[in-house]
């Protein structure tokens, strides 16, 4: 499992990711440009100590990361969270290839990423929220989709 973040702009989101998925060792993605430098203070601040644990693959546009994907070894799958999904991720069926794709806090992801996704899924919520700080969206359907593929760390 891995999870992807598409042109984040929040240092400390990407920090908060970065921690979350060192704990539960699932590499991480980062598609650039960012709207930040990845040594900021308000990033290191976020991940603490846990950048030993995690070192973030970066790609330098969208079209670098699905090069990427095209030529690993294994078929990996790019599922995007986004509020514009009709199924729930209750009711998606996740592989350990899988990759967790989150689009930027401020504008999501265009449209030439939602055409080239596997799948689109939503986390429900209740009416008029518009949606989920991206850390927190990402808890979410990570620790589901390990639950779904047995894949905490021992």
């Amino acid at each position: 499992m891995r999870v992807a973040l598409y042109q984040p702009d929040i240092p400390q989101n990407t920090g908060g990711i970065l921690r979350l998925s060192a704990c539960f060792r699932a590499p991480v993605h980062i598609i650039e440009p960012c709207g930040f430098v990845m040594d900021d203070a308000r990033l290191r601040r976020a991940r603490l100590d846990y950048t030993a644990a995690t070192s973030p693959v970066q790609h330098i546009s969208w079209s670098a990361f699905l090069s990427y994907v095209s030529s690993h070894s294994e078929r990996l799958r790019l599922v995007l969270l986004t509020t514009h999904a009709d199924r729930s991720y209750i009711d998606e069926r996740f592989t350990k290839d899988d990759i967790l794709l989150l689009g930027r806090e401020s504008s999501g992801v265009p449209q030439e990423v939602h055409a080239a996704v596997e799948s689109r899924i939503k986390i429900p919520m209740g009416p008029g929220m518009r949606s989920l700080n991206v850390v927190t969206a990402a808890a979410i359907v990570l620790t589901e989709a390990l639950r779904q593929t047995d894949g905490f760390p021992e």
